[in-house]
């Protein structure tokens, strides 16, 4: 099992910007490729981006191209969402995952975080 635990989400107005953090305990992460997915009330989970262990290679989801940016630092154990220009249609619960190969698909992966909401006003 690798432990998740995101930070970071919060309020904030059309327009403007948040970092979401994903730690793990006890388990490194330089293994694992690692996803960031999102929920709104009423929808399925939706992949929004990925990266690859090396942290050379990233995918990001078309509704979130040249706006949020995954990255990561296997030193410290963490992944990063940076979220720029935020809009209200990307209001959700944030989750980051991790698996051993990529896919964007939530249900294939087997670890998971608690979640953090991100709220966009417009």
């Amino acid at each position: 099992q690798v432990p998740l635990v995101e930070s970071g989400g919060g309020l904030v107005q059309a327009g403007g910007s948040l970092r979401l953090s994903c730690a793990a305990s006890g388990r490194t992460l330089s293994s694992y490729t690692m996803a960031w997915f999102r929920q709104a009330p009423g929808k399925e989970r939706e992949f929004v981006a990925g990266i690859w262990s090396s942290g050379i290679n990233t995918r990001y989801a078309d509704s979130v191209k040249g706006r949020f940016t995954i990255s990561r630092d296997n030193g410290k154990n963490r992944v990063y969402l940076e979220m720029n220009n935020l809009k209200p249609e990307d209001t959700a619960v944030y989750y980051c995952a991790a698996r051993r190969q990529f896919l964007p698909t939530a249900s294939t992966y087997d670890h998971w975080g608690q979640g953090t909401q991100v709220t966009v006003s417009s």
